[in-house]
Order: structure tokens, then C-alpha cells, then sequence
């Protein structure tokens, strides 16, 4: 299976994704345009994951988790990520 183009469920959604399908970034107010590639997907799981929401974003709504097997993440997740790790640490 190759990453261009393929299938995903999102949020009960049968959805195109691949770094060959052009798409913006999905933080509201956003215009900035992308692909649906594995480079912009919040988390490590097309679709969602146990951290990320699953969803594309720009280099200006994507941050760095600093765990790979988290993956980079979108405002939202990686505060609850940071908040959830904080409260391990406690």
C-alpha cells in the first residue's frame, strides 16, 4: 500500500487522505493549504489515536510532542497530552 492516496474513517467519515491530496489546514480561521500526508496529520494514526485527533494541520498548528510514538499534534491535543503527562509526573 502506498501513502499518495487512500482510504480512512474519521469521525464516521469515509475520507481521502495521502500526501497527494490537497486539502488546508483544519485549525478554524485557517487558509493555509496542505496535504493529507502523514507530515500533517495530528498523531500516528490516520484517522485518530489514543493522543491525537486525527485531523491535518499547518507547520504554524502543528506541534512537536517530543515522544515518536505520539507523534506531532495539533493545539488542543498537545495540551492534553502535556496536562496528562504533567499529571504523571505529580
Amino acid at each position: 500500500m502506498g501513502y499518495a492516496r487512500y482510504e480512512i474513517w474519521r469521525n464516521g467519515e469515509k475520507i481521502e487522505a495521502g500526501y497527494d491530496v490537497p486539502t488546508t489546514c483544519e485549525q478554524d480561521g485557517c487558509d493555509e493549504k496542505i496535504d493529507r500526508g502523514l507530515a500533517h496529520l495530528c498523531g500516528t494514526t490516520p484517522g485518530g489515536d489514543e493522543h491525537g485527533c486525527g485531523s491535518y494541520y499547518c507547520g504554524h498548528h502543528h506541534y512537536m510532542s517530543g515522544d515518536e510514538t505520539v507523534g506531532d499534534l495539533c493545539g488542543p491535543c498537545i495540551a492534553t497530552y502535556r496536562r496528562g503527562r504533567a499529571d504523571q509526573n505529580a
